[in-house]
């Protein structure tokens, strides 16, 4: 990462968490409120527990429901030195509370179990009235399950593990679980100190198009072992909204509704949405409608004029990019 200044670029040296003096405590509160940091606007995630303990004493860090009503399980370590100085895997202890997750078998389970006690530990966070923590946790989680179109609640497990460094042992396992079947992503958190503050990067390590560029391989002779990272790793990125607007798809000054609501705000010419005279991102505008953690914002975002979603507008606009390059290769 690099600051620019004068056309002079200066290079930003990362740090590490344990720098910082933060400890996974400190991140997992983080992630709590802003788990959007860890999927992207194509995704809606319901945060529904923190720190929930299973029969043997096992606690499993953050709990969300994604948008096909699968429980998600969000594992944090602070560093590569925290991953290792643990007797288990980090990814097996994922495993573990996943497996407990997989007896949950309705919304009611959930809710009684997981959310409804969230609720009460976040009591400042809701507004209860006078619904007790289960109604209002009930209310809640069948608003989003039946605005993202679930019919089968909780089929899969999926886990997310987030950390400031990676081990390659730990890269590994999760690349061949996932070319398994198996759906573990891994998302690494690097922090930079940038003018008193910090900022940090969020990137997505797997799963990706290429396991093997993170399997270890076998010991060759006198070799060490050595993670092949030697490949182009290609991944499926749908165009975001700056692209739609060069496009012409869809114009600053447009009016951008939340499905199913009366909500409406301008578009701007940045891709940001103004609401009451205040600029904001169009995933802020949707989680304060919602109220869930994180949004597919282009499934939610409806064209006014059009009355379709920024989804349909970008594929439609893609399949007739593809078309004009079929007919102009025939050509």
């Amino acid at each position: 990462m690099y600051s620019i200044k004068d056309n002079q670029a200066t290079k930003i040296e990362h740090v590490t968490f344990s720098d910082l003096k933060m400890t996974e405590n400190d991140i997992e509160e983080i992630l709590r409120c802003n788990i959007n940091m860890l999927c992207d606007e194509e995704e809606s995630l319901l945060i529904v527990g923190r720190q929930v303990k299973n029969e043997k004493n096992g606690r499993s860090d953050l709990t969300a429901v994604d948008n096909n009503g699968n429980i998600v399980l969000i594992e944090i370590k602070r560093d590569k030195k925290d991953i290792e100085n643990r007797k288990e895997a980090f990814e097996f202890q994922a495993i573990r509370y996943a497996a407990s997750y997989a007896k949950i078998e309705s919304p009611d389970e959930l809710v009684k179990l997981v959310y409804a006690p969230y609720i009460e530990k976040y009591r400042s966070e809701f507004e209860l009235g006078e619904l007790t923590s289960y109604e209002l946790g009930i209310r809640k989680l069948n608003e989003f399950l039946e605005a993202n179109d679930v019919i089968n609640f909780n089929v899969k497990q999926r886990i997310i593990l987030a950390a400031g460094e990676y081990d390659e042992q730990t890269l590994s396992a999760v690349a061949w679980l996932n070319k398994n079947d198996v759906n573990m992503s891994c998302f690494q958190l690097t922090p930079y100190p940038i003018n008193g503050e910090t900022i940090v990067k969020a990137e997505k390590l797997l799963p990706l198009a290429e396991y093997n560029d993170y399997y270890v391989n076998l010991m060759d002779k006198a070799t060490r072992y050595v993670s092949k990272r030697e490949k182009t790793i290609t991944r499926k990125v749908l165009p975001k909204i700056d692209t739609m607007l060069a496009w012409g798809a869809v114009k600053a000054g447009d009016i951008i509704k939340a499905k199913d609501s009366n909500d409406e705000v301008e578009l701007l010419k940045n891709g940001n949405v103004k609401v009451n005279g205040e600029e904001m991102s169009m995933q802020t505008w949707l989680k304060n409608i919602y109220g869930w953690s994180s949004i597919q914002t282009y499934n939610f975002a409806v064209h006014k004029e059009s009355g379709k979603t920024l989804s349909q507008i970008r594929e439609e606009y893609m399949e007739k990019l593809a078309n004009e390059t079929d007919d102009s290769v025939e050509q």
